[in-house]
């Protein structure tokens, strides 16, 4: 005489429910694991690139540059190069190194290309001048590290007399805060230029001056 399967109890159901309950549980926390760490992974990764980016191209700019002009405010002024070979600053030659007034980003305020206004280099020294340039032409704001906080400036002299500057700032990452420094020299500057009375700290115009 044939006897049916023994089929499954009430407990052993419930036993087999919660020990899948588990398990699943645990291939749920180990997947979130893994995309949390590959989200980490890709933002630490975009950080760095952004950071690889600033530093060459900024290392590249003021190695380049005519003369680092001045530091008005918050900014940083670059001569990038006298283009069009008049041996004055026109306002579309001009980077502005900006880092905000809470000094807590990196960027570039670059004037309209159309803006060939010769500018006196004292009048780089003033904070409003930026605003004549970029603000009121549609200059092009270019965004660096957008996320960072204690952003500074350190020359091995003054500008315009600098040679040498150093841009550090920090980034939080993994919940702390980490410093970075960008270190750039510049290779040809126009000191030459320079008109040694200082009452004047211009440019020469001619070679009799």
């Amino acid at each position: 005489m044939s006897r049916c399967p023994r089929a499954f109890t009430f407990v052993e159901l419930m036993v087999s429910m919660v020990v899948t309950g588990i398990l699943l549980s645990a291939v749920a926390t180990l997947a979130f694991a893994m995309s949390r760490a590959s989200t980490v992974g890709d933002d630490y990764a975009e950080t760095q690139a952004r950071i690889r980016h600033a530093t060459v191209y900024l290392s590249d700019l003021i190695s380049r540059c005519s003369l680092i002009c001045a530091a008005p405010g918050d900014d940083l002024v670059v001569w990038k190069s006298d283009d069009n070979g008049d041996g004055r600053i026109n306002a579309k030659e001009l980077v502005y190194i900006e880092r905000g007034a809470d000094h807590q980003y990196l960027r570039l305020g670059v004037p309209s290309s159309t803006d060939s206004t010769e500018i006196e280099l004292a009048d780089l020294s003033l904070t409003t001048t930026k605003g004549q340039h970029i603000t009121s032409t549609k200059g092009t704001i270019i965004s660096l590290i957008p996320d960072c906080t204690g952003v500074h400036f350190a020359f091995d002299a003054p500008p315009p007399a600098t040679g040498m500057v150093v841009i550090g700032f920090s980034l939080e990452e993994e919940g702390r805060s980490r410093p970075y420094e960008i270190v750039a020299t510049a290779r040809c500057r126009a000191e030459h230029l320079l008109d040694v009375n200082p009452a004047h700290n211009d440019l020469v115009s001619t070679d009799d001056d």
